[in-house]
């Protein structure tokens, strides 16, 4: 199911995401280690990972996003 991701997708999906997102200060960064997850990140700091799935022949990317509540306003 998940594969890793070429310098090719991680670019054109960089872009992708930086535009939906408008964040251009997004980043995603190959995995640091084989057979550990691409990383996305904002400003340097790692906020979740990159999954691709090739199932049928169709590609598509997941993204699992952590939000830790110490980075939540205060209530």
């Amino acid at each position: 199911m998940s594969a890793s991701l070429s310098a090719s997708e991680i670019t054109r999906l960089q872009s992708a995401l930086r535009r939906l997102l408008g964040s251009p200060e997004l980043t995603v960064n190959p995995a640091p280690r084989a057979g550990m997850s691409v990383e996305l990140a904002v400003k340097g700091e790692v906020i979740g990972t990159v999954h691709r799935d090739d199932e049928d022949g169709d590609v598509s990317y997941a993204i699992n996003m952590v939000v830790l509540e110490e980075d939540l306003p205060r209530a």
